[in-house]
């Protein structure tokens, strides 16, 4: 029998098991140091398997003003772009309103996953565990999710979340989130592993790393002419083409807004190219704006997803930044700045 151990959890264990060896705890019991407590997310789950729908349906009422603000708090949570309208209601069926107050731990790195977590409203910070130290790796501002790879995984919780100021959170059941959420990925795993496969920037990631990428990914379609990013915005979102041509377009700086003309075409994505990742590696606003060229699939992926599974990828895409500059030389002189001096 195989047994892999997820990314992120190999390192957990071994700092837990040089601990126990390094201090010989007087009250190390005799039984298996590594059994945690009953677990509540371990039992196996076959996403192919028929289920009675209604008889595992999970009701919560609300009132109007709750289903308002939770489908405005869900209407950019990529894990719920692909599910249809049946699938997405009994989503918001079974979400529940959990009031957090300022310093609340929501989920503590190494726990069980019992729930998944879309922000309401609340500020909220990230921390990881290494040697022993907590470390805030990044924060949620008013909107976002969290709590989804323990329930899609079955592996303890990655990281610690605490409230930074008094919040709600909308929360959806395991039980739910693995009946709904996890078998619509398996076809989505089934629909897009090998174009996932076939992109040679992600050749760097392991095979169970694409999986992860393909399990986070939303589908977004544009009509000819309508924008998909637009220069000086914030970054939220990474794409990749999977069908049609998207054109990228830069305006000099200072340039006024006043006509399209103003923008320079310097770049064509066409299936498995990307864009929109230069932001996110900078941690600056949008350099440029794209539009698509006729009808044009996407795929997207948000900016905390990208943080986390693509590193990797990244020396691949700061690499495609040297490319950029001289590309942006050469039609305005200058590099526009896209990235900051270095020494």
């Amino acid at each position: 029998m195989s047994i892999e151990i997820p990314a992120g959890l190999t390192e957990l264990l071994q700092g837990f098991t040089v601990e126990v060896l390094r201090h010989q705890p007087a009250d190390l019991p005799v039984i298996n140091r590594f059994t945690r407590r009953a677990s509540v997310c371990a039992e196996a789950y076959n996403p192919d398997e028929e289920e009675d729908d209604a008889e595992s349906r999970i009701i919560h009422p609300k009132t109007d003003d709750q289903r308002n603000r939770l489908q405005e708090a869900c209407k950019d949570i990529l894990l719920f772009k692909n599910l249809d309208p049946e699938q997405m209601s009994q989503v918001l069926d079974a979400m529940f309103e959990k009031l957090v107050k300022d310093g609340e731990h929501v989920i503590d790195q190494g726990d069980d996953g019992d729930n998944f977590y879309v922000i309401d409203r609340g500020t909220f910070d990230i921390y990881v565990k290494c040697d022993g130290v907590g470390r805030c790796v990044g924060n949620y501002d008013n909107r976002g999710s969290f709590g989804e790879l323990a329930l899609m995984y079955n592996t303890p919780r990655a990281a610690t979340i605490t409230a930074t100021s008094p919040g709600a959170l909308w929360g959806l059941d395991r039980v739910t989130f693995r009946r709904i959420i996890v078998k619509n990925n398996a076809k989505k795993r089934k629909m897009y592993e090998s174009f996932i496969e076939s992109l040679p920037f992600l050749k760097s990631l392991e095979f169970s790393e694409r999986l992860k990428v393909v399990d986070v990914i939303g589908t977004k379609v544009y009509n000819d002419g309508e924008q998909i990013i637009a220069q000086g915005d914030s970054a939220d979102s990474f794409f990749i083409v999977e069908s049609g041509e998207v054109k990228i377009t830069m305006k000099r700086k200072g340039k006024s807004e006043v006509e399209e003309n103003g923008a320079v075409e310097i770049a064509r994505c066409s299936r498995g190219q990307y864009f929109g990742e230069l932001a996110l590696v900078t941690n600056k606003p949008r350099a440029a704006s794209a539009h698509a060229i006729g009808t044009v699939k996407c795929l997207a992926m948000d900016v905390q997803a990208f943080e986390r599974l693509l590193g990797p990828c990244m020396e691949i895409m700061k690499r495609n930044i040297a490319t950029y500059e001289e590309q942006l030389v050469a039609l305005f002189g200058t590099n526009m700045d896209i990235v900051e001096p270095t020494a």
